[in-house]
């Protein structure tokens, strides 16, 4: 068993971003390091202590930066390696760590190593991916990406054999059983890290560790690399930490945690979906029972909350019912969904601007046992533009400001790398940073309130939590013990005003809200007919006798 002193992760305050849809410093259209880095002083002064990049390696884009045809440098469009040094140094000045991802399940079909392997079949590259002179059979249930490919396979004319996808066909699969792509994996990892990282997300997890069509590669030996790999992030940064991106039932957490030896944190996919379920049913039974799924993880471990980020809004755990009476609350359109089991639209839009709702939903995602995630524009509400294709829907450029492009870029606005949001209420004139900034009840200002309460309390990222049975069944309690206290949290996920009893064998001797959607009358020792409005939520920090 593997136990790093330092679990900075257990309370860091992490934000996404694509470097190339944040800020752009020189006029070209598209994102860049240096933009970022002129950014860092937002972040700051917003709380954040985490980036998670989303790649910025040379590709073809079919795929979001997904396709990546190397693994050792920048997209020119986003600048130099130079560049990126300088923005690690400076966001180690701020106290902010970055994360980067890593994406090893698959190449670009432009990768060298590819256009090696499909031309020489005595190469060593050959079996740098998994290919089949045979016709393979399909698995339609593994294929990533249902409305654009109907095979994991595909023939390659050069090769004379079918090469695996489980994305898109121009995202041929790596073979990691091959110790000789572990090194490889490794050597990336390595050079990474030695440019100042503290670690990686690890994209597509469970693809990874598949082993479908891999001569001798079971599912259970690839899972070993998983200990390897955090091994060599010790070794080489003893506090980097590895983000896994697995959306997976509870049967199979072990897998990526293992014995506080594999992966440090994962995704909180299951807690995600049956999330949205509670809220469409304005039941806390639904939360309360998902999260008693996700308990017993390792103590080293930890979940990582989110809301929303750069893909669709997966509810592939969820029953067809279940997933219905989601869709039916935050996407009813046919065009708000996708790939048959998701949604494409951002939380302000999915709730019609409920500005009550998208308070509940952070201040449930910060409390609730793990380390919270924000994407970029979440602090200010950022909407969603359907009018773009599939997932980039989302994936609109950051709006800063009411001048041109949202002032995410001085270019003219047909160069722009995607257009930035600019018609209704979600538009970059009325919703930006600059605007919400100067405006103490916007949502930016009550985000930096949420973040910088979070961060005062890390019961809620270390403590020991409990759920509390409530009186109401729209109510969801529970408590993180730290040493000295604890912090008691009650959200009304129901759209009406009521009075909640918590039932409770505790004894408190001091109890006091620190944070609340409004100003609430003081409690008395007991916790009977505590008032909380339509989706209002309260924090007390309590002390038991």
């Amino acid at each position: 068993m593997i136990i790093e002193s330092n679990l900075w992760y257990k309370n860091a305050i992490v934000y996404s971003l694509d470097v190339e849809t944040f800020k752009d410093s020189n006029g070209d259209g598209v994102g860049d390091f240096e933009g970022l880095t002129q950014s860092l002083d937002y972040l700051s002064g917003l709380g954040i202590t985490c980036l998670w990049l989303l790649p910025f390696y040379p590709s073809p884009n079919r795929d979001n930066g997904y396709d990546i045809m190397d693994y050792y440098n920048i997209d020119s469009r986003l600048g130099t390696l130079g560049d990126f040094v300088e923005f690690i140094r400076k966001a180690e000045d701020k106290g902010i760590r970055v994360l980067i991802d890593l994406v090893v399940n698959h190449t670009s079909i432009e990768h060298p190593w590819f256009q090696k392997s499909r031309a020489d079949k005595n190469s060593k590259y050959r079996n740098y991916y998994v290919w089949s002179e045979e016709t393979p059979k399909n698995n339609p249930e593994l294929i990533m990406f249902p409305s654009v490919e109907d095979s994991i396979w595909e023939y390659d004319e050069q090769a004379e054999a079918y090469y695996l996808h489980h994305f898109l066909k121009e995202q041929p699969d790596l073979n990691i059983a091959n110790p000789e792509v572990q090194e490889e994996v490794l050597k990336i990892m390595e050079f990474w890290l030695k440019l100042g990282i503290s670690g990686f997300r690890i994209d597509a997890a469970p693809f990874l560790i598949l082993g479908v069509g891999i001569e001798g590669g079971t599912s259970e030996d690839l899972q070993h690399f998983l200990e390897k790999m955090r091994k060599f992030v010790q070794y080489h940064c003893p506090d980097g930490v590895l983000l896994a991106e697995a959306n997976v039932s509870p049967d199979k957490f072990s897998i990526y945690f293992g014995n506080d030896d594999r992966m440090h944190l994962l995704f909180n996919f299951y807690l995600n979906q049956y999330l949205f379920l509670a809220l469409a049913r304005q039941d806390a039974s639904t939360l309360g029972k998902a999260l008693k799924q996700i308990s017993d993880i390792p103590e080293h471990s930890q979940w990582l909350n989110f809301v929303r980020h750069h893909d669709e809004l997966t509810l592939d755990i969820l029953s067809d019912s279940e997933r219905q009476e989601v869709f039916d609350t935050f996407a009813p359109e046919e065009n708000m969904q996708i790939f048959g089991r998701g949604i494409r639209r951002r939380l302000p839009p999915m709730v019609n601007g409920n500005r009550k709702q998208i308070e509940l939903i952070y201040s449930l995602i910060f409390s609730l046992p793990g380390t919270p995630l924000l994407r970029y524009g979440e602090e200010i509400g950022m909407g969603d533009d359907l009018s773009l294709e599939g997932r980039t829907s989302v994936r609109t450029p950051m709006q800063w400001s009411n001048q041109p492009n949202g002032e995410f870029s001085n270019s003219a606005t047909e160069n722009l790398t995607r257009p930035v949001i600019k018609d209704g209420k979600y538009g970059y004139q009325s919703l930006n940073v600059s605007e919400q900034q100067r405006d103490p009840t916007a949502l930016i200002n009550w985000t930096e309130r949420l973040i910088r309460i979070r961060k005062q309390y890390s019961q809620l990222g270390e403590g020991k939590w409990s759920i509390l049975e409530t009186d109401h069944p729209a109510v969801f309690a529970h408590c993180c013990l730290g040493e000295d206290d604890a912090i008691l949290v009650l959200h009304n996920l129901g759209n009406d005003y009521c009075k909640v009893t918590i039932k409770s064998n505790d004894d408190y001797q001091y109890l006091m809200d620190i944070f609340g959607d409004n100003y609430y009358e003081p409690l008395q020792h007991d916790f009977k007919n505590i008032p909380l409005s339509a989706y209002g939520y309260r924090w007390l920090r309590v002390s038991q006798k």
